[in-house]
C-alpha cells in the first residue's frame, strides 16, 4: 500500500510540473490569435455591461459563510460607484481554481482577479500570469503601511508586494475550560511549551477524552517549526534564492515530531485524521480537551461546544523563545493579459476590500483577520470582542509575531506535494515508525520534487 501511495504521489508531482512547464511556455508558435504571451503588454478592449460599466471576473474558492459574506461585499462595491462591476464566481477548491487558471492564465480570457492559497505564491510569481500589485501601489501612492505588516510580509518577495492579502488566518490552541478545571489546571492559562502540553495532556486524559490532538495536516507542522525559528527549506526559506533542499528535518522539526510521538505512545494524543470537521466534532463532543485549529475556526468552536472555550497561542519548544506564526489563507492576484481598464477595475476593488468597514465585516462574518488593523476600532468589532474575548487572542498572537524568515513563511513551488509528504510522515509515526526516520523520509521526497521543479524551470 505504501509503495502504491508513493507512486501515486510521484505521478501527481510529475503531472503538475508538466502542466507548469506547459503553462509557462512562451513559444510564440503555440499561441492562439488574440492571446498574449509572458511579458507582453496589456492589450484589448475591456468587457462592458449594457450601461457602460467595465465588467470583471473575480474567481474565488470561498464557500459557506465565506461565500455569503463575499457576495455581499461585492454587491456593496457594485452599488457604491457607477464605473465598475465585479462578478464573483466560485471555482471550487483552491486546487481546482488554480487548475482552471492554468488554462487561461496570461491571456485576455483570464479573470481579472484570482484568489490563490498562500502556498501557491511561488508558483504564481514564476508563472508569468500576473501583474505585481506593487506596480499599482507605486503608481497610485497607495499607503500599504496602513495594512497589517505581519500579513504583508508573507506576500512580499524582495521587498515587492505581488498580491493583495485577503482571507488570512493563523493557527491557535483551542481548549476546554471545563476539562481544565476538572483536571486541576488553570482554565485561564493554557500550556505554552511542548513539555507543558505533554504534562497537561496526561492530566486531561480521562475515559474517552484525549488530552491533545492536531489535525494530520502539514500546515500545523510548518507553524510549530516556524514558532521555534526553524526554516522549512534552505536559502532563508526560499526568500533570498530558489530553495534547493528541505531543512525541516532540523532540530526544530524533530522536536515537533518527538513531542507528538511522546503523547501518541502515552495514549494522551487523539488521532482524528485529516478532516477538519472530524477533529472539531471530537472537541465539541468532549473526545479531546486541547487541539490546534485555524483562527478562522474559533467562532465555530465557541458556537458548537457545550462548554466554555479557551483560545491560546500555539505552543513552542522549551529550548527556544516563541517566534510567532506564519500567515495562512489566500490572497488576490491580478492578471497580466487583460485590458488596462479591467486592471484599473480590479485595483479599485482591491482598494475597496482594504477599507476598515469592509474588513470589519469580513472579520466578524468569517473569523479571518482584518488586513487593515483599523477595522478592529470599528464599533461592531469592539462589541464582538467584548462578548467573545477569544477573538482578540488570535489578533494578539499575530501582532506579537517576530518578523523573520521563519515566520515570513517558505517559498517553494512544490509546497502541496511537500505537505503531503509531511502527512505521510505523521501517519507513519503514529503507526510506530521512528520520528526522525519518518521526517527524514519526508525531506528526501521533498528534495526530489524540488530538484525536478528547478530543472523544469531552467
Amino acid at each position: 500500500m505504501r509503495k502504491t501511495v508513493k507512486l501515486m504521489l510521484l505521478f501527481l508531482t510529475i503531472i503538475s510540473l508538466a502542466v507548469l512547464a506547459a503553462c509557462t511556455n512562451s513559444d510564440s508558435s503555440t499561441k492562439e490569435e488574440g492571446t498574449k504571451g509572458e511579458g507582453e503588454d496589456t492589450k484589448g478592449e475591456a468587457t462592458k455591461t449594457e450601461d457602460g460599466k467595465v465588467s470583471i471576473e473575480f474567481w474565488h474558492a470561498m464557500s459557506g459563510t465565506g461565500q455569503t459574506s463575499l457576495d455581499e461585499i461585492v454587491a456593496n462595491f457594485n452599488e457604491s460607484q457607477d464605473k465598475y462591476e465585479v462578478k464573483a464566481e466560485f471555482q471550487g477548491t483552491y486546487e481546482e481554481s488554480l487548475t482552471k487558471l492554468r488554462s487561461v492564465g496570461g491571456t485576455k480570457d483570464a479573470p481579472a482577479i484570482t484568489q490563490v492559497f498562500e502556498i501557491g505564491t511561488k508558483y504564481m510569481i514564476d508563472s508569468g500570469y500576473i501583474e505585481p500589485i506593487q506596480k499599482f501601489i507605486d503608481k497610485n501612492d497607495f499607503n500599504a503601511d496602513e495594512l497589517e505588516q505581519n500579513i504583508l510580509n508573507y506576500y512580499k518577495v524582495d521587498g515587492e508586494l505581488y498580491s493583495m492579502p485577503f482571507n488570512s488566518s493563523t493557527p491557535v490552541m483551542i481548549y476546554n475550560k471545563e476539562a481544565f478545571k476538572e483536571a486541576g489546571l488553570d482554565p485561564e492559562k493554557a500550556p505554552e511549551t511542548f513539555s507543558e502540553v505533554i504534562d497537561a495532556a496526561a492530566k486531561l486524559k480521562k475515559g474517552e477524552m484525549y488530552g491533545f490532538s492536531m489535525l494530520t495536516y502539514g500546515w500545523f507542522f510548518e507553524q510549530l517549526l516556524a514558532t521555534q525559528g526553524g526554516d522549512y527549506v534552505n536559502e532563508n526559506n526560499g526568500r533570498t534564492g530558489d530553495a534547493t533542499e528541505a531543512t525541516f528535518n532540523n532540530d526544530e522539526g524533530r522536536r515537533v515530531f518527538e513531542t507528538l510521538n511522546t503523547m501518541n505512545k502515552a495514549e494522551t494524543f487523539g488521532n482524528f485524521g485529516t478532516n477538519w470537521d472530524d477533529i472539531r466534532a471530537a472537541f465539541a463532543s468532549k473526545k479531546v480537551a486541547m487541539y490546534l485549529d485555524s483562527s478562522a475556526g474559533v467562532a465555530g468552536a465557541i458556537e458548537t461546544a457545550p462548554f466554555e472555550v479557551g483560545v491560546a497561542y500555539i505552543p513552542y519548544a522549551d529550548e527556544v523563545k516563541r517566534n510567532g506564526v506564519v500567515i495562512g489563507g489566500a490572497s488576490l492576484w491580478m492578471s497580466k493579459g487583460i485590458a488596462e481598464e479591467e486592471q484599473d477595475a480590479a485595483w479599485e476593488f482591491m482598494q475597496y476590500l482594504t477599507t476598515p468597514e469592509v474588513q470589519a465585516k469580513w472579520h466578524l462574518d468569517t473569523g479571518y483577520f482584518a488586513i487593515n488593523p483599523k477595522a478592529y476600532d470599528e464599533e461592531n468589532v469592539k462589541e464582538k470582542w467584548a462578548e467573545f474575548p477569544q477573538y482578540k487572542v488570535t489578533v494578539d498572537q499575530l501582532q506579537d509575531t517576530v518578523p523573520g524568515y521563519a515566520t515570513q513563511g517558505a517559498l517553494i513551488s512544490v509546497f502541496p506535494e511537500s505537505r503531503q509528504q509531511i502527512v505521510t510522515a505523521l501517519e507513519d509515526m503514529y503507526q510506530g515508525k521512528d520520528p526522525a526516520e519518518a521526517l527524514d523520509q519526508a525531506a528526501e521526497e521533498t528534495n526530489r520534487a524540488i530538484e525536478v521543479a528547478n530543472k523544469t524551470k531552467q
